[in-house]
């Protein structure tokens, strides 16, 4: 099974869509998505998801399954920090959190003093729970921090999503602490993540990541990456996040 994690084009989340170079992302993502057949496609509820998937069901005369817990991870989910409200999980300062090991600790990352009593665990488990369930559908049933492939298959799966809550599905299937990856990993607009699975004994699976955030299809098409949830290179330069 090969499953790709796609996300969304520029977004203009005044509106919930795609700024002008956005839907260019988008079309060009289309084209290469496109030609991956037979494939299965899920979206998150997002406007910004659904338009950027829109170029590809159209080319690939598909239509996709909403999944909730592809919604963006930020979603009723935010940290308290220093007596005020932080913002989402993946904009507190390094400096707060990087020089503490038990974020880095795949179970007891959310027990640290950022994420405790802030219900962020129920949520992470929630999506990894939500891939599961649509992974045994496809014939793949998780058994403990392996996979058995129930019914071995060379299926695509292409889900559009949102970094953070990409971030939450590759530390469920690597077996990680999202926090290094929320912080430390950026996939840009419209990049595409491949996972697949691997056989190395009779009937047990792992996904393996083979690319993260790739931008070949604008690449190919001269098209610039976008700068969407980075933040600049030198603190000296203008803020040119978002």
């Amino acid at each position: 099974m090969n499953l790709y994690i796609v996300r969304h084009a520029e977004p203009d989340y005044a509106v919930d869509s795609l700024t002008e170079k956005g839907w260019r992302e988008a079309a060009l993502l289309g084209k290469r998505l496109a030609k991956i057949a037979p494939a299965s496609y899920y979206v998150s509820p997002l406007g910004r998801a659904k338009d950027t998937a829109s170029f590809t069901l159209r080319a690939a005369q598909a239509t996709a399954e909403e999944k909730s817990w592809l919604h963006e991870f930020d979603y009723g989910y935010r940290v308290s920090h220093r007596g005020h409200p932080a913002p989402i999980a993946w904009d507190v300062l390094p400096a707060d959190w990087a020089q503490d090991p038990v974020y880095y600790d795949r179970e007891r990352w959310s027990t640290g003093p950022l994420y405790r009593d802030s219900g962020i665990r129920a949520a992470f488990d929630a999506v990894g729970d939500g891939l599961d369930a649509l992974l045994k559908t496809h014939g793949y049933v998780r058994d403990g921090h392996l996979y058995r492939a129930e019914r071995p298959n060379r299926e695509n799966l292409i889900l559009f999503c949102h970094f953070g809550v990409e971030c939450v599905l590759l530390a469920h299937l690597l077996g990680l602490s999202p926090v290094p990856l929320w912080h430390f990993a950026v996939a840009l607009p419209s990049s595409v993540t491949i996972l697949s699975t691997e056989e190395r004994q009779a009937g047990t699976a792992v996904f393996r990541m083979s690319r993260f955030g790739d931008l070949s299809h604008l690449e190919a098409a001269g098209e610039p990456a976008s700068f969407y949830a980075r933040y600049p290179e030198l603190y000296t330069e203008a803020d040119e996040h978002r």
